[in-house]
């Protein structure tokens, strides 16, 4: 006769080993590269230290010629309110052609990015997130990523009635 309390201890370890096998035997997706994204997150750390800016040098070069300011936010989010002369690419929509799109054919070109983190207002429109899924980081890592190399975050905390802080509603 088969010992009862084995073979469900057995059936229970076999319950409970079988999803982890499964999930290991499951292809790679060729197209999902956590490990460039670490590598490439990692290669960056430097990178984006010596590229943020105080808010009064952040202003000023995102207002200078040919300097593109970014909104990686929602477009209900822009739309509520941003930076004066902002252009809005939500972070969903990354991709080479909308990139392109909006950033132009130069990839050279200065980029300027902020998000809700680096408002001390925390309110609507602008709700603080947790400070390692602030949207600057991986707006960061995806415009280098897609070639774009002269990226400059705002590190400041500002208000939006700041002196020297244009805050505009596209609603009414």
């Amino acid at each position: 006769m088969p010992n009862i309390p084995h073979l469900l201890a057995a059936l229970a370890l076999a319950a409970l080993t079988t999803p982890l096998a499964a999930a290991e035997r499951l292809p790679e997706n060729p197209q999902v590269d956590y490990s460039g994204f670490a590598a490439l997150t990692g290669d960056l750390v430097k990178v984006r230290q010596s590229h943020r800016l105080g808010w009064p040098e952040f202003a000023r070069r995102a207002a200078a010629e040919g300097a593109l300011l970014l909104d990686a936010r929602s477009a209900d989010a822009f739309a509520w309110g941003h930076l004066k002369g902002a252009v809005n690419l939500p972070f969903t929509d990354f991709n080479e052609a909308a990139l392109r799109a909006v950033i132009g054919e130069n990839p050279g070109r200065p980029i300027y990015i902020y998000c809700n983190n680096n408002f001390r207002d925390h309110r609507a429109p602008i709700q603080l997130k947790a400070p390692a899924m602030a949207l600057n980081i991986p707006t960061f890592i995806n415009l280098h990523g897609y070639g774009y190399r002269n990226v400059w975050e705002l590190a400041d905390v500002i208000g939006t009635g700041d002196a020297g802080v244009e805050w505009v509603s596209s609603e009414s």
